[in-house]
């Protein structure tokens, strides 16, 4: 028998096996004083948003609910694909998630909650980003060869969250709803001697459904490989360019010159789809060209976390927190207009935006209640759509 794989399954995360271990040693004690049944609310909070930028997509919550569900808790939180900034203006940090309980049945599962949605929510972000560079045209999520293959379901997901138009794992596009996408490997084309015989094979074998988009730059000049696809597949629906740096020049004027020679060849319906090494910056110098789409993986799957953190901020009923924190059971609001955050200690206090005047709405929402849900599953294709109109609230997206 081979070797147990290094990734921990469902049933070691939900027997705390993850943890950090300071948390099982904490509920020993808390159990041998007889302080096991105190009751506390805990709050998760993001501390700061990575490389400077202005707001971050909240992502993952769907999962830390699946943890959770049925632990003797309420849980409330800012719905998952909220649109959201750290801090309000004075500073104090918005509370995404909200938990009460004993804190024996809930803090031992921290570690793994945190982790459930730090990297989610940075990856999530960092797809929305990208969409918004691509000025809402198509992009494409290639990341999982970076990462582990246990969290291909999250990454996947995470970037469907963002906006990404499509994922490339099987795995990830059931559990977001869709169909996988990705055309094929160079080493199709390398192993069978030439693009003609590989791009005819595709046509051949894979199923009809699947769109043909075939890759260009494995052995000769993009432009001259772009006619020969399309003459090569029928029913060709676009061609994509993976030209390595060493190669590529002005990507920007290579995508147009390939534009213009589909068009003056009578293919002007085939589409020119751009990836290799790309990220938001790239994109942006390119977006503006006649490329359609964009295949997009490390700078996605490698999004930095955010730095969520969870902090007691109330025991027994009385407000309680650690040096640097702010104690008492919080509310998260936000400006309809800018997004801008609030935090107020009631679920309906009136709150002006300090930026537009714009009275900021409550955003919490009921999850779980005695640790049964309160409300449906959203599938991930509503948390997309939300996502992106919150874009387009913000005037990111064209």
């Amino acid at each position: 028998m081979p070797e147990k794989l290094f990734v921990a399954d469902e049933e070691e995360i939900r027997h705390g096996t993850v943890m950090d271990v300071y948390f099982d040693r904490t509920k020993k004690i808390l159990e041998a004083k007889g302080l096991s049944k105190v009751q506390a609310v805990a709050e998760v909070t993001c501390g700061s948003i990575p490389n400077k930028w202005p707001w971050a997509v909240f992502c993952g919550l769907e999962e830390v609910v699946r943890l959770m569900e049925g632990l003797p808790i309420d849980l409330y939180a800012v719905p998952e694909g909220t649109i959201f900034k750290a801090r309000d203006s004075a500073s104090v940090r918005v509370p995404l998630i909200n938990i009460s309980g004993a804190y024996s049945d809930f803090g031992v599962y921290e570690t793994a909650m945190l982790g459930m949605i730090c990297q989610p929510s940075g990856v999530a972000t960092s797809s929305a980003r990208v969409k918004c560079a691509a000025k809402g045209k198509t992009v494409f999520a290639f990341g999982n060869r970076r990462m582990h293959p246990g969290i291909a379901g999250v990454l996947d997901r995470s970037c469907f969250i963002g906006g990404c138009d499509g994922v490339s794992s099987t795995f990830g596009a059931d559990i977001c709803g869709t169909e996988a996408v990705g055309t094929v490997p160079h080493a199709l084309m390398l192993t069978m001697g030439s693009n003609e015989a590989a791009f005819k094979a595709f046509d051949e074998i894979i199923d009809p459904k699947v769109p043909r988009i075939m890759l260009i730059d494995t052995f000769e000049d993009e432009r001259a490989a772009a006619v020969a696809a399309c003459r090569s597949v029928k029913d060709l629906k676009g061609v994509r360019l993976d030209t390595p740096s060493s190669r590529r020049g002005n990507f920007k004027e290579l995508i147009n010159e390939v534009r213009w020679e589909l068009d003056i060849n009578g293919y002007k319906d085939v589409k020119i789809i751009a990836s290799g090494g790309l990220n938001e910056d790239s994109i942006k110098d390119i977006v503006d060209s006649a490329v359609a789409g964009f295949g997009v993986g490390t700078s996605i799957a490698n999004a930095p976390t955010l730095d969520f953190s969870m902090d007691l901020v109330e025991k027994e009923g009385k407000p309680i927190s650690k040096r640097g924190k702010f104690s008492g059971r919080k509310f998260a609001y936000r400006c309809p207009c800018c997004f801008e955050m609030g935090v107020a200690l009631t679920p309906d206090a009136e709150v002006r935006c300090d930026k537009c005047g714009c009275a900021m709405e409550m955003i919490e929402k009921p999850v779980l209640k005695a640790g049964k849900r309160v409300d449906k599953m959203r599938t991930p294709k509503e948390i997309r759509e939300s996502v992106l109109e919150q874009l387009r609230t913000l005037k990111e997206l064209a």
